[in-house]
């Protein structure tokens, strides 16, 4: 499994990306949208079926926090997933 961040205009993904049938796909996400040049809104979660129960949500939004505090932006999360990991986890409020 590879970890891949894309950005185009103002929409962002942390992803990661496995060899399905052959090709390379996208198995789990978080996308997000740039809110001017300090924050970016976290609006979506997704993990295929197949690939639930390995972590791999609250990986993809760790790594979102850590490009947060890289750029020095906040995060805002109105995906209820990525909400409840901000919830849970006060050493990562500080992107907030």
């Amino acid at each position: 499994m590879k970890f891949n961040h894309r950005f185009e205009d103002t929409k962002g993904y942390f992803e990661y990306l496995d060899e399905l049938n052959g090709k390379e796909q996208t198995v789990a996400y978080v996308s997000y949208s740039k809110a001017g040049d300090d924050k970016i809104i976290i609006d979506h979660t997704d993990v295929r079926p197949d690939y639930k129960g390995q972590d791999l949500g609250r990986q993809l939004v760790m790594k979102a926090v850590e490009y947060a505090r890289e750029k020095k932006i906040k995060i805002f999360p109105i995906c209820p997933f990525t909400a409840s990991v901000f919830q849970k986890d006060e050493s990562i409020r500080d992107v907030l």
